[in-house]
């Protein structure tokens, strides 16, 4: 049976009230998600490939998923290096993307996007699983927004970073039978996720 949601009885006008005790009882920082985040951007474009020394952004310019990949993966690995007795990165199915090791309700879920503002998830985040060992879908998420590449924009931005809770109840499925893809309603999106950084 799914835990109870922090929100449970709390009217949607009082949400933005409550994402705001929960991002202040999180054990990691607003300014630390933040510069991790930028410090894990940047790592991309400084990093080189092959005996060459290629470089994304230089040589290499990805799309939005294989950046989003690299973004995610070492979002994880820098906490995990900075406090190695109290951040792992996924280790099993049943793990969120970083798991906090004291106390795992503070773990984080990371979603990136390419999109402005926007992030989705798989269909299933629109449905709570309730088999042993599948990673619950509420809890803390960290959202990611970044520009794509373009002649214009050989280095893309960070564009948007929020944090908040969200529930397994806040995604909306495509109605579509066909459809893979589940994304919040705006109310949700703006109340239950707060804005940490952005650029205008």
């Amino acid at each position: 049976m799914a835990a109870l949601s922090p929100y449970n009885k709390i009217a949607e006008t009082q949400w933005l009230q409550k994402t705001k005790q929960l991002v202040e009882a999180h054990p990691l920082k607003t300014a630390e998600l933040v510069e991790v985040v930028l410090h894990s951007w940047n790592g991309i474009f400084e990093s080189k490939l092959g005996p060459k020394g290629f470089q994304i952004g230089k040589h290499i310019f990805p799309k939005p998923q294989i950046m989003g990949f690299l973004l995610h993966e070492l979002i994880s690995l820098e906490f995990a290096a900075r406090y190695p007795k109290l951040w792992i990165g996924e280790q099993s199915s049943s793990d969120k993307d970083l798991v906090y090791i004291p106390d795992v309700k503070y773990s984080i879920e990371i979603k990136t996007s390419s999109a402005r503002k926007n992030i989705y998830g798989n269909r299933s985040y629109a449905q709570e699983s309730e088999s042993v060992g599948k990673k619950a879908k509420s809890g803390y998420y960290l959202q990611v927004n970044f520009g794509k590449f373009s002649n214009a924009t050989p280095r893309p931005e960070i564009q948007l970073i929020k944090f908040g809770w969200i529930d397994h109840t806040d995604w909306i499925g495509q109605a579509a039978s066909t459809g893979q893809q589940a994304h919040l309603a705006p109310v949700t999106a703006n109340n239950k996720l707060l804005t940490i950084h952005s650029v205008k």
